[in-house]
Protein backbone atom coordinates (compact mmCIF):
# COMPACT_ATOMS: atom_id res chain seq x y z
CA UNK A 1 0.00 0.00 0.00
CA UNK A 2 1.61 3.48 -1.08
CA UNK A 3 1.80 5.96 1.38
CA UNK A 4 2.04 9.63 0.36
CA UNK A 5 4.26 12.57 1.43
CA UNK A 6 2.30 15.59 3.60
CA UNK A 7 5.28 17.26 4.22
CA UNK A 8 8.63 15.94 2.44
CA UNK A 9 9.22 12.55 3.71
CA UNK A 10 7.14 9.43 5.23
CA UNK A 11 8.65 6.58 7.30
CA UNK A 12 6.87 7.28 9.83
CA UNK A 13 4.56 4.40 8.84
CA UNK A 14 7.21 3.22 11.99
CA UNK A 15 4.27 3.87 14.68
CA UNK A 16 2.56 3.17 17.76
CA UNK A 17 1.64 4.13 21.32
CA UNK A 18 0.91 2.70 24.84
CA UNK A 19 -2.40 0.71 25.84
CA UNK A 20 -5.84 2.83 25.82
CA UNK A 21 -7.42 1.26 28.75
CA UNK A 22 -10.56 3.69 29.27
CA UNK A 23 -13.37 3.87 27.52
CA UNK A 24 -13.16 6.79 24.94
CA UNK A 25 -16.03 9.37 23.81
CA UNK A 26 -16.25 11.95 21.09
CA UNK A 27 -18.77 14.15 20.21
CA UNK A 28 -20.66 14.19 16.93
CA UNK A 29 -21.72 16.38 14.69
CA UNK A 30 -24.86 17.87 16.69
CA UNK A 31 -22.11 18.15 19.86
CA UNK A 32 -23.68 14.92 21.13
CA UNK A 33 -21.63 12.45 22.76
CA UNK A 34 -21.60 9.30 20.99
CA UNK A 35 -20.57 7.21 23.89
CA UNK A 36 -17.89 4.59 24.45
CA UNK A 37 -15.27 3.45 21.92
CA UNK A 38 -16.69 0.99 19.65
CA UNK A 39 -13.75 -1.08 19.35
CA UNK A 40 -10.15 -0.60 21.74
CA UNK A 41 -6.61 -3.03 20.90
CA UNK A 42 -3.82 -3.32 21.93
CA UNK A 43 -0.80 -4.89 20.45
CA UNK A 44 2.75 -4.81 18.23
CA UNK A 45 4.28 -3.71 15.17
CA UNK A 46 7.47 -4.44 13.40
CA UNK A 47 8.82 -2.17 10.63
CA UNK A 48 11.55 -3.78 8.53
CA UNK A 49 13.69 -1.73 6.09
CA UNK A 50 15.47 -2.89 3.26
CA UNK A 51 18.56 -1.67 2.92
CA UNK A 52 18.78 -0.52 6.44
CA UNK A 53 18.16 3.93 6.59
CA UNK A 54 21.54 5.45 7.11
CA UNK A 55 21.90 9.64 7.29
CA UNK A 56 22.48 9.35 3.74
CA UNK A 57 19.60 9.71 2.08
CA UNK A 58 18.35 6.84 0.13
CA UNK A 59 15.91 4.40 -1.51
CA UNK A 60 14.85 1.56 0.73
CA UNK A 61 11.56 -0.55 0.84
CA UNK A 62 9.56 -0.27 4.20
CA UNK A 63 7.34 -3.25 5.52
CA UNK A 64 5.10 -3.19 8.29
CA UNK A 65 3.15 -6.02 10.53
CA UNK A 66 1.50 -4.91 12.90
CA UNK A 67 -0.64 -7.40 15.36
CA UNK A 68 -3.52 -6.59 17.60
CA UNK A 69 -3.57 -9.69 20.13
CA UNK A 70 -6.47 -7.97 22.47
CA UNK A 71 -9.46 -6.18 20.94
CA UNK A 72 -12.46 -5.19 22.75
CA UNK A 73 -16.21 -4.76 20.42
CA UNK A 74 -18.63 -3.17 22.17
CA UNK A 75 -20.42 -5.72 19.44
CA UNK A 76 -18.14 -8.21 21.43
CA UNK A 77 -17.37 -10.17 17.85
CA UNK A 78 -13.95 -8.72 17.22
CA UNK A 79 -10.89 -10.37 19.26
CA UNK A 80 -7.71 -9.48 17.35
CA UNK A 81 -6.77 -8.01 13.90
CA UNK A 82 -3.77 -7.59 11.83
CA UNK A 83 -2.26 -5.26 9.19
CA UNK A 84 0.78 -4.85 7.28
CA UNK A 85 1.88 -2.46 4.08
CA UNK A 86 4.74 -2.75 1.95
CA UNK A 87 6.15 0.54 0.26
CA UNK A 88 9.53 1.82 -1.21
CA UNK A 89 10.51 5.19 0.83
CA UNK A 90 13.76 7.92 -0.65
CA UNK A 91 14.82 8.99 2.90
CA UNK A 92 17.44 9.23 5.47
CA UNK A 93 17.55 8.97 8.96
CA UNK A 94 17.19 12.24 9.42
CA UNK A 95 13.83 12.28 7.90
CA UNK A 96 11.64 9.61 9.51
CA UNK A 97 9.81 11.91 11.59
CA UNK A 98 8.22 13.43 8.81
CA UNK A 99 4.66 13.25 8.51
CA UNK A 100 2.73 11.15 5.68
CA UNK A 101 -1.04 9.81 4.62
CA UNK A 102 -2.33 7.13 2.92
CA UNK A 103 -4.82 3.90 3.00
CA UNK A 104 -4.37 1.03 6.09
CA UNK A 105 -6.85 -1.93 5.86
CA UNK A 106 -7.18 -3.45 9.24
CA UNK A 107 -8.01 -7.30 9.54
CA UNK A 108 -10.21 -9.14 11.65
CA UNK A 109 -10.66 -11.89 13.46
CA UNK A 110 -14.51 -11.83 11.97
CA UNK A 111 -12.81 -12.36 8.53
CA UNK A 112 -13.97 -9.13 7.26
CA UNK A 113 -11.59 -5.59 7.41
CA UNK A 114 -11.85 -2.06 7.93
CA UNK A 115 -10.21 0.27 5.18
CA UNK A 116 -9.32 3.52 6.99
CA UNK A 117 -7.75 6.80 4.93
CA UNK A 118 -5.18 7.96 7.32
CA UNK A 119 -2.49 10.91 8.19
CA UNK A 120 0.23 10.24 10.51
CA UNK A 121 2.68 12.04 12.27
CA UNK A 122 5.72 11.08 14.58
CA UNK A 123 7.72 13.19 16.98
CA UNK A 124 10.77 11.46 18.85
CA UNK A 125 10.10 11.09 22.89
CA UNK A 126 12.82 9.66 24.93
CA UNK A 127 14.69 7.28 22.86
CA UNK A 128 11.00 6.22 21.19
CA UNK A 129 9.60 7.59 18.13
CA UNK A 130 5.69 8.04 18.67
CA UNK A 131 3.75 8.10 15.73
CA UNK A 132 0.21 8.79 15.69
CA UNK A 133 -2.40 8.11 13.28
CA UNK A 134 -5.89 9.18 12.39
CA UNK A 135 -8.37 9.17 10.08
CA UNK A 136 -11.74 7.35 9.00
CA UNK A 137 -13.18 4.23 8.21
CA UNK A 138 -14.19 4.67 4.54
CA UNK A 139 -15.31 0.91 3.78
CA UNK A 140 -16.04 -2.00 5.36
CA UNK A 141 -16.75 -2.82 9.00
CA UNK A 142 -17.23 0.45 11.90
CA UNK A 143 -17.83 2.33 8.04
CA UNK A 144 -17.95 6.26 8.84
CA UNK A 145 -16.48 6.13 12.22
CA UNK A 146 -12.70 7.65 13.33
CA UNK A 147 -9.39 5.73 13.68
CA UNK A 148 -6.86 6.77 16.43
CA UNK A 149 -3.61 4.50 16.48
CA UNK A 150 -0.69 5.46 18.37
CA UNK A 151 2.52 3.38 17.50
CA UNK A 152 5.87 3.59 19.65
CA UNK A 153 9.02 2.18 18.43
CA UNK A 154 12.33 2.45 19.27
CA UNK A 155 14.22 5.60 18.16
CA UNK A 156 17.01 4.75 15.24
CA UNK A 157 20.66 5.01 16.98
CA UNK A 158 23.32 7.29 15.35
CA UNK A 159 25.52 4.55 15.23
CA UNK A 160 23.16 2.13 13.20
CA UNK A 161 22.67 5.54 11.16
CA UNK A 162 26.34 5.99 10.70
CA UNK A 163 27.19 2.31 9.87
CA UNK A 164 25.17 -0.49 8.33
CA UNK A 165 22.11 1.37 8.54
CA UNK A 166 18.54 1.05 11.03
CA UNK A 167 17.05 -1.97 9.64
CA UNK A 168 14.15 -1.98 11.81
CA UNK A 169 12.40 -2.10 14.93
CA UNK A 170 9.24 -3.49 16.99
CA UNK A 171 6.75 -1.67 19.45
CA UNK A 172 3.81 -1.44 21.19
CA UNK A 173 0.71 -0.17 19.14
CA UNK A 174 -3.10 1.01 20.56
CA UNK A 175 -5.92 1.46 17.81
CA UNK A 176 -9.05 2.74 19.20
CA UNK A 177 -12.35 3.53 16.96
CA UNK A 178 -15.11 5.81 17.73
Amino acid sequence: MPFERSRSRVLAAVAALGLVTTPVTSASADGHERGPALLQCQGTESVAYSPGVTFRPRSFQVTTDGQFVSCVDTGGKVKSGTYGESFSLFAGCDDLLDGFTGRRTFRWSTGDASVAEIAGDSTAVAGQVVTTITGKVVEGRFEGRTVVEVITLPQPGALQCLTTGFTGATGVTTLTIT
